[in-house]
């Protein structure tokens, strides 16, 4: 039987041993958590994931824009007392957010396509991802009023973001085979953003978009 005077000493040890391998420069690891390889670095299981939400997409020839009119997705609505979907994006993208009650009347704003700098809530547009007509030729011309105000007013998804006005109005309503953000370091986020909002609303992408969107991800890796 081991004595409690041999247990110290053993105890003794193993901590002399650690302190050694500590000097050593040496940290011991057998006590963390086991992590995956394959996942160490977070984005391969992130960019896996909407590897296969854009291979659940369904690919079609862009629709028709018979009928359109960005009234038939009506925004911004009102969120609150005198607040609306605009005032919370701003709120949501801004630093330093100065309110007038729920109106946004001062911060700063970093708009992610160009890295352009705004001060002046004015000069900030709140930018659809997904533009409105590219959702109307993508499946979004077959829904009523009700559903095309969800989309265009969606908080919950990656679908509004507040943006320079000068990128907002060079994108259109270009999908990303026609028109990429100004920032290449933003490709891979827009990317995973265009994804996610086409694969929660079920629209579809053409095959050049679809190419344009893996050729993105790529730069997620």
């Amino acid at each position: 039987m081991r004595t409690r005077s041999g247990a110290r000493a053993g105890l003794a040890a193993a901590l002399a041993a650690v302190v050694a391998l500590g000097m050593a420069g040496c940290v011991p690891v057998a006590d963390e958590p086991e992590t995956s390889t394959s996942n160490s670095a977070g984005a391969g299981s992130g960019t896996g994931a909407v590897t296969k939400q854009l291979n659940e997409l369904t690919v079609a020839a862009a629709g028709s824009m018979k009928g359109y009119s960005r009234s038939r997705f009506p925004h911004w609505r009102k969120v609150g007392k005198n607040c609306d979907v605009r005032d919370s994006v701003l709120q949501k993208d801004g630093d330093d957010i100065k309110l007038n009650g729920c109106d946004v009347v001062g911060g700063s704003w970093k708009s992610r396509y160009d890295d352009v700098v705004l001060d002046d809530p004015a000069k900030v547009d709140i930018d659809h991802v997904v533009p409105l007509a590219n959702a109307w030729r993508s499946g979004a011309d077959e829904w009523d009023d009700s559903k095309r105000g969800d989309f265009a007013n969606d908080l919950t998804r990656p679908q509004l973001i507040a943006v320079s006005a000068r990128s907002n109005r060079a994108k259109g309503d270009q999908d990303p085979s026609q028109w990429k953000p100004p920032t290449r370091a933003y490709w891979c986020q827009y990317a995973t953003d265009w994804v996610a909002v086409k694969h929660y609303w079920q629209l579809t992408v053409t095959s050049a978009e679809k190419a344009a969107l893996a050729d993105m991800l790529e730069g997620c890796r």
